[in-house]
């Protein structure tokens, strides 16, 4: 059976995100995948990596803390993440990237040791097999996360969290964006955003169903570099933040 992690990261519970979540959780159901599920705020998880949550004072390397083995939140998650198949990461876009509490989550639940290490990253990486996808909600225009928006290409400002989790292994699908969603719409602007999300929502299952086809992300494989790390001459450019 397909196992699904739901990953959901706002603070809102009448949110649009987190009923954007909830549609795909009821889709997963529907097409009898097992779904695992993580409401990050709603469960109160701790998104700040420190020496405290190991009982350390001073100094403190959280790699090798990790290493030697995470507190119980943390591994509850990594193992979720183990569990999965796909992992569905459902976010708004705060100030040009995810929420703090969605970075917190990748700095303490992607194990040193566990999801990844020196000998296990990138083509190696434990996550092999796995794919991600992005749910993201914004309040700025198509326009204004398209190619030459004001506000930055769309996928430039996840290339982060993607490539994080590109460093685990994972596969990483196109991602999905709902835009101009904030408070502010009134009459009918608020009628025709209203409508637009529902319809984004209704077609959650088909994006689901269709997972399998959805083009992924490409980056350099391992090869593409030289002893020290650095693009060889010949090999092709996929992103502007490796040139």
């Amino acid at each position: 059976m397909r196992r699904v992690l739901i990953v959901t990261a706002h603070p809102g519970p009448e949110s649009f995100t987190r009923a954007w979540a909830a549609r795909s959780r009821r889709a997963c159901e529907a097409l009898g995948y097992e779904v695992l599920w993580s409401d990050l705020y709603e469960m109160g998880f701790d998104p700040a990596e420190r020496g405290a949550l190991y009982g350390q004072e001073g100094p403190f390397d959280p790699l090798k803390a990790q290493e030697a083995g995470a507190p119980a939140d943390a591994s509850a998650e990594a193992a979720r993440i183990e569990a999965a198949d796909v992992v569905i990461l459902h976010f708004p876009l705060w100030w040009f990237g995810p929420p703090a509490m969605l970075k917190g989550w990748c700095d303490r639940v992607l194990v040193h040791g566990r999801l990844h290490d020196v000998d296990h990253r990138f083509d190696t990486g434990r996550c092999r097999g796995k794919t991600a996808l992005f749910c993201v909600s914004a309040g700025v225009s198509a326009a204004e996360i398209g190619p030459g928006g004001k506000e930055g290409h769309l996928d430039l400002l996840l290339w982060p969290l993607a490539y994080t989790l590109r460093y685990c292994g994972f596969d990483i699908a196109a991602p999905v964006a709902a835009t101009g969603v904030h408070g502010y719409w009134q009459g009918d602007d608020r009628v025709a955003l209203e409508a637009r999300l529902a319809a984004l929502l209704d077609g959650q299952a088909a994006l689901i169903a269709g997972l399998d086809q959805r083009p992924r992300w490409r980056f350099n494989a391992d090869t593409d570099f030289d002893e020290t790390g650095r693009l060889k001459p010949d090999a092709p450019r996929h992103w502007p933040f490796i040139a």
